[in-house]
């Protein structure tokens, strides 16, 4: 089947990315994993003994970087509904989030530890219906916010995509009202074109503040769709 001329142009701009050139060459699974060392080297989220959950972590790219980063000395957790090909130093969960036995699992890993850093790259499936895809991403911002909720420690801080559009404003307002610092990057590798930037909230203020949800609404122990860096 011949491919439409918006597809090829995807292609075309896609293998001519510097970024995905970088990436294949260096051995990473993702150019996602150049925007998150953009942000880890300005805002310094990594130290030793830190203790990080990668949301909608498959194919692996950012969980990839973190073990690099790492090494030894610091604890890595990687969660997909999706199938991850193993990363040696990263323990993967696969399933749902939002599921009583996945978080189960968590739990059991952790054993009464709390998390430093809750990291969500995670995005739907793009059906090309502006507001619906933003529903969606707002939907998975959300979740993943609700997790950082129930498992970062106080002081922890919370990295997640978003995209501009209907109910940006509302969900920084949520994070503003349980984070001491909340600041907007747009990491070089990301797309100019895209609407993507990555909000990094700093000084979890702890279980009490925040029960609000972005939306006005109780939080829910939430999680994970997939979809690592699409943009």
């Amino acid at each position: 089947m011949a491919r439409s001329k918006s597809s090829a142009r995807w292609l075309k701009e896609h293998f001519d990315d510097p970024f995905v050139r970088r990436a294949q060459a260096e051995g990473l699974r993702s150019r996602a994993a150049f925007k998150l060392d953009e942000l880890l080297e300005r805002d310094r989220l990594l130290k030793p003994g830190t203790n990080v959950v990668d949301l909608g972590a498959a194919p692996g790219g950012w969980s990839q970087l973190l073990r690099e980063r790492l090494g030894d000395n610091g604890r890595i957790i990687a969660l997909d509904i999706l199938p991850m090909q193993g990363i040696g130093g990263v323990e993967f969960i696969q399933g749902d989030f939002r599921e009583p036995e996945v978080l189960e699992v968590l739990q059991a890993r952790l054993n009464g530890q709390k998390l430093d850093l809750v990291l969500s790259d995670m995005a739907p499936n793009i059906s090309g219906i502006g507001d619906a895809d933003q529903a969606r991403s707002m939907y998975l911002a959300e979740l993943a916010l609700d997790f950082a909720r129930n498992w970062l420690k106080p002081g922890g801080s919370f990295l997640v995509k978003l995209f501009q559009g209907t109910g940006f404003d509302e969900y920084l307002r949520g994070l503003r009202a349980g984070f001491d610092r909340v600041t907007l990057r747009k990491p070089k590798a990301s797309r100019a074109r895209s609407r993507e930037v990555y909000a990094l909230a700093a000084g979890w203020r702890g279980a009490k503040a925040g029960m609000e949800s972005a939306f006005g609404e109780k939080s829910s122990q939430g999680c994970v769709g997939s979809c690592e860096g699409i943009a």
